[in-house]
């Protein structure tokens, strides 16, 4: 019945959700407040709930309690072993098996739910513009686009979030965590998909993407996107607060900082300077303090930025990979190519160039 929210005793009277006891209202209400008891004694990190303490400090200790049973693979969390096992193609119970796929459910309803992933069901329904989900909870979030709610609130900036996972990943700029380290390299990053990005963009030559109008290549697709509005002027990032349009989403945030007074500053604790972005504020303070942690593979020269390192590499090399589009002269550098294309298309009448 807890379920239906027809359990009231213990109501959360910030976003009301209903809990089955004080103190599980008490751990749930430090979603809201971002408060956090519980420290580290190791590293001084700080969590809302005692088990993740728990679950934490197995990373200074290096305890691994939970082992497979069908091979010798260990794992500091029990989510970890669960998944694990699946690796086997043998799980611990058959009772609520998927027909579909032969996934193992822990209970009648999770499996009904699953089900729903092959079925295509979607029972929930917005009242508002008729959105349809497969679970409740992700119907109710998705109401707070519509009404507003953002019952996720930082303690150290004020800013609101609609998702507790969103304040979560929030929180790591005010306390500078990186749990996702790159494998090949010595960087970490605060969230998984900066990770993934990482990994394609760093740790691997290969650029399918290739500019319809100068010849640069990208790694990505998004990267292609960003530099093809060079060519084009498509401005598709819109202030809410006025008129004003731009080309990259690193330039709305600026904006908002500084004509609206919307976000948070990233501020150098050694010359004050502020930044829009976190990733631009590490690279500033690598300039003060000496690192370079960018190595060019031809010789001994290192460099504070990768986009340091790139501009450096072709220096070694003859290889002019940047063509015009217009007159099918190579250059090195795209910026170079770039540069030359405007004067080029302008000169034989290409003007107004759009996708």
């Amino acid at each position: 019945m807890r379920v239906h929210g027809n359990f009231s005793k213990y109501k959360c009277t910030e976003c009301g959700k209903c809990c089955g006891n004080s103190e599980a209202l008490k751990r749930h209400r430090r979603t809201h407040s971002g408060e956090k008891p519980f420290e580290c004694t190791v590293c001084s990190k700080r969590f809302a709930a005692s088990e993740k303490l728990v679950n934490h400090s197995r990373i200074h200790s290096g305890e691994k309690p939970y082992k497979c049973h069908l091979c010798d693979k260990a794992f500091s969390q029990s989510g970890n072993l669960n998944r694990h096992v699946g690796v086997h193609g043998i799980f611990y119970s058959s009772k609520y098996k998927c027909t579909e796929c032969g996934k193992c459910c822990q209970s009648k309803e999770h499996l009904t739910v699953h089900r729903r992933s092959h079925s295509g069901e979607k029972p929930f329904e917005c009242t508002v513009c008729s959105k349809r989900f497969p679970r409740l909870s992700a119907l109710n979030v998705h109401s707070r686009i519509h009404s507003g709610e953002k019952p996720y609130k930082c303690h150290l900036c004020d800013k609101v979030f609609s998702r507790s996972g969103s304040l979560n990943t929030h929180m790591r700029v005010h306390t500078g965590d990186k749990p996702y380290k790159c494998s090949l390299c010595d960087k970490s990053f605060s969230r998984h998909d900066s990770l993934q990005a990482h990994e394609r963009c760093i740790h691997s030559n290969r650029r399918p993407h290739e500019c319809p109008y100068c010849g640069a290549r990208r790694k990505m697709k998004s990267a292609l996107e960003h530099h093809v509005r060079i060519h084009t002027g498509v401005k598709p990032y819109k202030c809410t607060l006025c008129s004003d349009r731009f080309t990259r989403l690193i330039q709305l945030r600026k904006h908002l900082l500084k004509s609206h007074s919307e976000g948070t500053w990233f501020t150098c604790y050694i010359c004050q300077k502020k930044f829009s972005d976190n990733a631009n504020l590490q690279q500033h303070i690598r300039r003060h303090e000496g690192v370079k942690p960018y190595v060019c593979s031809e010789c001994p020269m290192r460099f504070c930025a990768a986009s340091d390192l790139r501009k450096h590499q072709p220096k070694h090399s003859d290889f002019r990979q940047f063509c015009c589009g217009s007159c099918g002269r190579y250059f090195k550098h795209a910026v170079y190519v770039v540069r030359h294309f405007k004067r080029c298309s302008h000169r034989l009448g290409f003007n107004g160039i759009q996708l």
